[in-house]
């Protein structure tokens, strides 16, 4: 079926330069995103991953930190 939709420039444009990177079509990223929300896949919330340790030590024992002293350093 054939449909038409409004995208807004600014989105077309993103669309249009993932495609190009992914080396695929805007429609087949519409179609997977679709298909997805139909399908209930989970997206993740960022695409930025992190990797454990964020701090990389040369010493080979670990620590063992609670919650609240996790809590201290991070925040103060």
């Amino acid at each position: 079926m054939r449909t038409t939709i409004d995208i807004p420039d600014p989105i077309y444009r993103g669309l249009k330069t993932k495609a190009a990177s992914e080396g695929t079509t805007v429609r087949a990223i519409i179609m997977r995103l679709v298909s997805d929300e139909l399908e209930g896949v989970a997206r993740p919330a960022s695409t930025d991953r992190v990797e454990f340790p964020l701090i990389r030590s040369k010493r080979k024992d670990k620590m063992s930190l609670t919650s609240e002293q996790l809590d201290e350093i991070a925040f103060g």
